[in-house]
């Protein structure tokens, strides 16, 4: 994989959880336009490309595979509390802890994402993982202050999760590099489970109700450009 998608992927991630240093108060309303434009951009890119591709070897098994990552990725969020799509929540009654349950749920999150690229997959997903891995991180970060954890601490953790994806990358590289059999099913049935991460993902920004259930003009121009940047790249390379 090119050094440009590494250093991407990365700097997506560290850039957007350090911006949480940068940006004060509560209703971050930017952060939820990009938030809806990256859910809809996965979806997007979910159905027209990844989908399609994870088939393409005629592997009965990677419907199944699919399943376990949406349900692998409901017993995530159940750590980290929904922060691979945006949620901030700040702890109650003064009661300040690490979020270790977080961290480790996000970096395993993002280490699963990182391992189909190793097979050459298109721009597309490195652009899906760095994409939505902005509102995350941000979240993160969130999470960390709140909490309150030192900077250098919270700077820390938000560079582990950054070098997760290309870890993952790298790790599954250096097993296909080392002969391990015939890989290719192995690398379909990893990208049927971050199949399932993406449309749960996807799936929960796109379904969740604005404030009091009313219609948002910005976030269904976001979501609609979200969708058709997806279409663009798909047709331009029919």
């Amino acid at each position: 994989m090119q050094a440009w998608k590494i250093i991407l992927l990365f700097s997506a991630a560290f850039f957007g959880g350090t911006a949480v240093f940068l940006f004060k108060g509560d209703n971050h309303k930017t952060l939820k336009l990009v938030l809806s434009f990256s859910g809809a951009y996965l979806f997007g890119i979910t159905v027209l490309h990844l989908i399609p591709d994870a088939y393409h070897e005629n592997d009965s098994f990677v419907g199944v595979f699919i399943l376990l990552g949406f349900l692998f990725q409901i017993v995530l969020e159940q750590f980290s509390d929904g922060i691979e799509h945006g949620h901030m929540h700040k702890p109650t009654g003064g009661h300040y802890v690490f979020p270790l349950g977080i961290i480790v749920s996000l970096c395993l999150h993002a280490f699963l994402e990182g391992m189909p690229l190793a097979q050459g997959y298109q721009n597309q997903l490195v652009f899906g993982i760095a994409l939505h891995h902005i509102p995350a991180a941000f979240a993160l970060g969130t999470v960390f202050l709140a909490n309150k954890q030192s900077k250098n601490s919270t700077i820390f953790y938000i560079g582990l999760f950054a070098i997760m994806a290309p870890a993952g990358y790298f790790f599954s590289y250096a097993l296909s590099s080392g002969g391990i059999g015939n890989l290719q099913h192995y690398f379909n049935r990893i990208m049927g489970v971050v199949i399932g991460i993406f449309l749960h993902i996807s799936t929960t920004i796109l379904f969740e109700s604005s404030d009091g259930h009313k219609f948002n003009v910005r976030k269904m121009v976001a979501v609609l450009l979200g969708v058709g940047v997806a279409l663009i790249g798909f047709v331009s390379e029919l």
